[in-house]
């Protein structure tokens, strides 16, 4: 039996400072930093997206932040920063020791909601 794509990222604890990190760097990319400067409650933020990366791949948490559409909606979010943010969410996949399996994975799932997070 092969182990889900969250068994392989490491559980909650893994995916957690991975979560952190892409978070991190997105505070940091001066294409969309001020959009991510408006957040008012990072942790929050940070925990929206373990609960989401966790119950996407697999594991047992529940995600209970908006879907994508609704949380990306007027924000007229281009293709230009949805490649940057990828890149920052490969980045951190890499800070953290993942292979290139589970980095191919994450990519197709992100690309998979791009027509829920552009100029929508």
């Amino acid at each position: 039996m092969s182990s889900s794509l969250y068994q392989r990222l490491g559980g909650v604890d893994r995916i957690s400072q991975f979560a952190r990190d892409v978070v991190a760097l997105h505070y940091a990319n001066p294409l969309f930093k001020t959009r991510f400067e408006q957040v008012k409650d990072r942790g929050k933020l940070e925990q929206n997206l373990i609960d989401f990366i966790c119950a996407g791949t697999g594991g047992p948490q529940t995600y209970t932040g908006k879907d994508m559409l609704a949380a990306h909606k007027h924000m007229n979010i281009d293709e230009q920063e949805l490649v940057s943010a990828i890149d920052d969410v490969m980045a951190a996949m890499t800070k953290n020791g993942y292979e290139q399996a589970e980095k191919n994975d994450i990519l197709a799932i992100l690309y998979s909601l791009k027509g829920d997070v552009v100029r929508v």
